[in-house]
This record gives structure tokens, C-alpha cells and sequence, in this order.
């Protein structure tokens, strides 16, 4: 069983959520193997410079994630209104 790191997990985590490893899966893997790196480094430098290349590549990895639309308010008051129009129009119907 392989134990992850919190970075390791975290960026993972990140990752999935994001829905890019389709997209870009050799950038996804660099972030996956430098947050390997973040938390195994035992010197300060090390673990510095790995980090800092980490967020240079998360920060590419999110600009390549896909626009995921959710729901705001704007949607749930354009629902509501959709709901009301289709019942007005089924009581005009005479249903």
C-alpha cells in the first residue's frame, strides 16, 4: 500500500477535481511526481525549489480545466421563473 504525503494527496485531490488529467495528463503527472517531491524532500532548499515549481505547474493545470457551469443564484431564480411560466401556461391551457 502506498502512503501519499499531504501535499501528494492534496494535489491529487486538486487534480481530480479540476477534471484535467484528460486533458493534460504528462503536466498532471509532473504535479503529481513534484508534490512527491515537496513531501519527501529533507532539505529546506530542496523542498523550496520543488514547491515553487509545483505551483508554476498547478497554476498551468488550472488554467487548462475545463469551465464546469454550477448552478448560482442568477440559475436558480431563471429555474424558478421557467417553473412558473410552464404551470401558468398549463393552467391557461385549461389543465
Amino acid at each position: 500500500m502506498v502512503i501519499l504525503g499531504a501535499v501528494t494527496g492534496a494535489i491529487n485531490a486538486e487534480i481530480n477535481q479540476l477534471g484535467v488529467e484528460s486533458v493534460s495528463p504528462g503536466l498532471a503527472e509532473l504535479a503529481s511526481s513534484l508534490a512527491r517531491s515537496v513531501d519527501e524532500a529533507d532539505a529546506p532548499t530542496a523542498r523550496a525549489v520543488a514547491a515553487r515549481e509545483l505551483r508554476a505547474v498547478m497554476a498551468d493545470l488550472r488554467k487548462l480545466a475545463p469551465v464546469q457551469s454550477k448552478g448560482d443564484a442568477v440559475d436558480d431564480i431563471a429555474e424558478q421563473r421557467a417553473k412558473r411560466r410552464a404551470a401558468a401556461r398549463q393552467q391557461a391551457a385549461g389543465g
